[in-house]
């Protein structure tokens, strides 16, 4: 008596490979703004250095001619992630200065910063980094240089208005600017107080600090030049 040999309509036949579920492919410009994706999040975390090429393809399940394809090596990744998010800190400030008052101008002012810190804080940490190449954007400090010239017109405004020399708004601006992005610095990663409470000693210290400004500013110690 033969043995009787169960049969399935569902199972696969012996000379047919099983079907592999279809991939989608993704197109150049997904595939490029991936990339740019995880390098962000990689030079954030590890610096530039301390990425390599080999685990920005791996992350993306591609091989090392993929990334050299869209951007030429690290150094090409590098730079448009730089640049997209200095152009991205650049245009928060600017747009967000839409007061009349001065000190509310100031107010807008810091509140860009430290709300592009915390939304963005993986691009301000590749930012405020010394970077090893150079930017069609520049380099962080002439990004500072750039939201000061923003504040140098609101500043020459109130110094003509007291009677201050004007020429020197450009030098306020700059100090102004630069205690806001170092407190950013700081406050990237404490977080304490909350956003609005810095926002707040930052113009207070600002705004009074300007409010008893001497005209002529004089040096009390020894030095003289």
């Amino acid at each position: 008596m033969m043995d009787a040999v169960a049969t399935d309509s569902s199972s696969t036949p012996s000379n047919e490979k099983p079907r592999r579920a279809r991939r989608t492919r993704m197109t150049g410009a997904e595939r490029r703004q991936q990339l740019l994706e995880i390098g962000r999040t990689l030079f954030a975390a590890k610096g530039f250095e301390g990425t390599s090429v080999e685990e920005i393809a791996a992350k993306a399940g591609v091989s090392k001619p993929v990334v050299y394809e869209h951007f030429g090596g690290k150094e090409g990744l590098y730079a448009v992630v730089v640049d997209r998010e200095m152009r991205r800190l650049l245009d928060m400030v600017t747009s967000s200065l839409t007061a009349g008052h001065p000190r509310e101008l100031l107010e807008q002012a810091a509140f860009a910063l430290l709300d592009y810190i915390e939304e963005y804080t993986d691009g301000f940490r590749i930012l405020v980094r010394d970077s090893p190449i150079p930017q069609s954007t520049g380099s962080f400090a002439s990004l500072i240089s750039d939201i000061a010239t923003q504040v140098e017109d609101i500043l020459g405004r109130e110094f003509k208005s007291r009677g201050f020399d004007s020429k020197l708004a450009p030098l306020y601006a700059q100090a102004l600017v630069g205690m806001v992005a170092l407190t950013g610095q700081w406050w990237l990663d404490v977080r304490r107080p909350k956003k609005a409470e810095v926002a707040a000693h930052l113009v207070n210290l600002s705004w009074h600090g300007l409010d008893g400004l001497e005209q002529r500013p004089r040096l009390i110690g020894h030095r003289k030049s």
